[in-house]
């Protein structure tokens, strides 16, 4: 069992790794002239295509019930939520994070999304309180003592110091305002997406994802002009058109899936703290980026706040059954 939970936590800090050089490759399409919906629509559409290819590989799922090659959910409440988890986790997040990319810098972007972690467990909080319901159940138990509080409040300190930096207010706070609603989306997101993922298998239910995803989008790219075809011959567009789609999306989206179904959403969701990082390293040897003392200050009281929201007396995992049920372990 050791074992195995080991092999999650790895594959979980190779997705965030991935992920956090996202920022700096849409940052590249954007400065290449791509419009952010754009992107988003490029991304997911090579995602769409590819997750059907691994529908028809994954033709007998691991547990029955499991429809990889179903077009619909069991119920239409199941699909009604999945609709929701492509607007949070698909068009919604993207379009936030790649518009505040077009704000801001790309270091900024990837502090502020790290707030999602925090997010993610006083949603759980909320939630298990509000509700008795299998999404509920499936959901870690998260403390409410004083690292939650403290945590919050320094990340709330961080988060003003990097919005209101008197050398890039006028130009950054949208985007930096962008970015936070990034990650309130993803927050929304991992609430629900790990059960049905337990539930449907990874395969059917990121393929929903990027599905309603690709959907949502069609309101925001209506009146818009297109880059013309020329500028996706450019090897920078594609090689970082290519890696967005096949990479940190379709791959990563699965794997991360599967990551929030074995070892929980608020473990899983907290390596989203290491996101920073990556980005930091990718953006000063690409973009040439660099970060204010104010904006400095104010990413370690992010990073610092969320680590200690993430501090519980106890730890409590769904392992999943067969069926529908799921158990917990409580250490």
């Amino acid at each position: 069992m050791a074992r195995s939970k080991f092999f999650w936590h790895l594959l979980a800090l190779a997705v965030v790794a991935v992920w956090g050089v996202t920022f700096v490759c849409t940052k590249m399409l954007i400065g290449a002239g791509l419009d952010p919906a754009e992107i988003f629509v490029v991304r997911f559409s090579m995602a769409y295509l590819g997750i059907w290819v691994l529908s028809l590989v994954s033709r007998h799922p691991r547990r029955p019930g499991s429809p990889s090659l179903s077009l619909w959910s069991r119920n239409w409440q199941d699909e009604l939520l999945f609709v929701f988890l492509g607007l949070s986790g698909g068009s919604f997040y993207f379009l936030t994070e790649n518009t505040a990319l077009a704000h801001t810098q790309a270091s900024n972007v990837a502090f502020l999304v790290c707030i999602a972690p925090l997010l993610t467990a006083l949603l759980s909080l909320l939630y298990r309180r509000l509700r008795h319901d299998r999404f509920a159940a499936a959901l870690e138990r998260v403390g409410s003592g004083r690292f939650l509080a403290l945590g919050t409040l320094l990340a709330l300190g961080g988060m003003a110091l990097m919005l209101f930096d008197g050398t890039r207010v006028q130009v950054s706070l949208r985007g930096d305002l962008l970015a936070l609603g990034a990650a309130l989306c993803w927050s929304l997101y991992s609430l629900f997406m790990g059960r049905l993922t337990d539930e449907y298998g990874a395969v059917f239910a990121t393929r929903k994802v990027f599905f309603y995803g690709l959907v949502t989008i069609i309101p925001f790219l209506l009146g818009r002009e297109f880059a013309p075809l020329e500028l996706f011959r450019q090897p920078v567009v594609w090689g970082n058109l290519l890696f967005l789609g096949l990479v940190a999306s379709l791959a990563c989206f699965v794997a991360w899936n599967k990551v929030m179904a074995r070892i929980g959403n608020i473990t899983s969701t907290n390596y989203v703290y290491l996101n920073p990082v990556f980005t930091l390293i990718s953006a000063m040897v690409v973009l040439g980026e660099r970060l204010t003392v104010a904006g400095a200050v104010g990413s370690a009281l992010i990073l610092l706040g969320v680590i200690l929201a993430g501090c519980q007396s106890h730890h409590c995992h769904p392992e999943p059954a067969e069926g529908f049920a799921t158990r917990r372990i409580c250490k």
